[in-house]
């Protein structure tokens, strides 16, 4: 499933002051797509691709054209890291929440599938929020991840 995320978020810029001070209010700072790459591109599978990367002080936020990948640099050093993936197969609803007047951050919030059988009786879903700069413009990022969402949900009640 191609997740054509780099031509939608081509006009979406990051003006963050930094990634330190974004970091410490919780905020994801866009970062190139050949700094992820450098970092992090061995635990891309075979055939994957890196389209966006965001990064929060020492743990970083991958979109890839497969999944959804979350980092989590631990103890002093960060030499020890936990990486979680989510499919975007499995992602079925978003919502965002634009920045306010004064300190408000803009957040996007998406829900997946857990189950590994998408069909199952006992679904597991879980949601994830994500905090992005005052001025980064997260539209871009919500509208694609709603219609992923929108195409999952007919997908997987065969509805497409």
């Amino acid at each position: 499933m191609a997740f054509g995320m780099k031509d939608v978020l081509n006009g979406a810029k990051s003006v963050a002051s930094s990634n330190l001070v974004q970091g410490v209010l919780n905020n994801y700072s866009e970062m190139s797509t050949e700094d992820m790459q450098r970092e992090y591109g061995m635990y891309l599978m075979d055939g994957e691709e890196i389209t966006v990367g965001f990064k929060l002080v020492r743990d970083a936020l991958i979109f890839t054209n497969r999944r959804i990948i979350f980092t989590d640099k631990q103890g002093a050093t960060g030499t020890k890291m936990r990486v979680e993936s989510i499919n975007l197969f499995s992602v079925v609803d978003v919502t965002m929440e634009t920045a306010g007047f004064g300190f408000d951050d803009s957040e996007l919030t998406f829900t997946y599938i857990k189950t590994a059988d998408l069909k199952a009786h006992q679904v597991q879903y879980v949601s994830h929020k994500l905090e992005f700069p005052k001025k980064y413009n997260v539209q871009p990022l919500y509208k694609l991840l709603q219609e992923l969402a929108y195409n999952n949900c007919l997908r997987i009640n065969g509805l497409d």
